[in-house]
């Protein structure tokens, strides 16, 4: 039987997110540069994010690019910003096939002019879409996001719109970039690396973490399918007991 087979698509994580890790081993094993990685990284994508609303997983986020990214070799950073460009704008027909949306978080002011057209013209073109979100994380990074959020509170707070003591976690939740998109079920990252670089630090709190050793250009649907079935085989328990979750 295989990994599609097992699944339940009545229990299915609503949102699974994703650290696509490895482009640069994988290229450097084949003797090529970084690029090479990140080029041969898009069909991990796009069978990835197929597969996904295959099943009816509502949201998908992937990590593309971090606030910490910026610090590489500035020939690698435009380089991959180039690939960016291309790859959004010829990969909205895909999207617009498989009725996907596209959606984006992070510091998204600091992209190209050229690619955040592009990216805006896709989020535009795909608006009305609604079989799956793809969520582009660019320029992202977590402790900046809930640096932001902490900033907004404390405007708020300064003109006397919410009391101190007021403050729950529902209103740090509606001030980051993901406000509207449930906290993901599953956390998935490939590589082989096990930590999680900055990446939606509040909001996987409560998600099951797969890690595998595939490299990102190698993962293919067959490996998400794979981590949704363990996904499936673990007991959520949210802080109960074992037992209170039973009843």
């Amino acid at each position: 039987m295989s990994f599609r087979e097992k699944i339940d698509t009545a229990k299915l994580p609503e949102h699974v997110a994703i650290i696509m890790d490895g482009n640069g081993r994988w290229a450097k094993t084949r003797g090529n540069e970084r690029i090479f990685g990140h080029r041969s990284a898009i069909e991990a994508v796009r069978d990835t994010t197929e597969g996904a609303a295959e099943l009816g997983i509502s949201h998908l986020t992937l990590f593309a690019f971090s606030t910490e990214n910026w610090n590489r070799p500035d020939y690698e950073v435009n380089a991959l910003m180039t690939l960016l460009v291309d790859t959004i704008r010829k990969e909205t027909a895909t999207l617009m096939e498989n009725d996907i949306r596209l959606s984006a978080i992070g510091h998204l002011d600091r992209l190209p002019k050229k690619c955040l057209k592009n990216l805006h013209e896709s989020m535009e073109m795909t608006a009305q879409n609604r079989r799956m979100t793809l969520n582009l994380a660019l320029s992202y990074g977590s402790r900046s996001d809930l640096t932001e959020a902490m900033r907004k509170l404390a405007v708020s707070v300064q003109k006397g719109e919410i009391a101190p003591e007021a403050i729950n976690e529902s209103m740090i939740s509606s001030r980051l970039s993901t406000a509207g998109i449930p906290d993901p079920g599953l956390l998935i990252r490939t590589s082989g690396e096990y930590r999680i670089s900055n990446f939606l630090l509040w909001e996987i709190a409560y998600s099951e973490m797969y890690f595998t050793p595939k490299l990102w250009p190698d993962f293919r649907r067959q490996d998400l399918f794979e981590a949704i079935v363990d996904f499936q085989g673990r007991e959520r328990r949210f802080g109960k007991t074992s037992e209170q979750i039973l009843k």
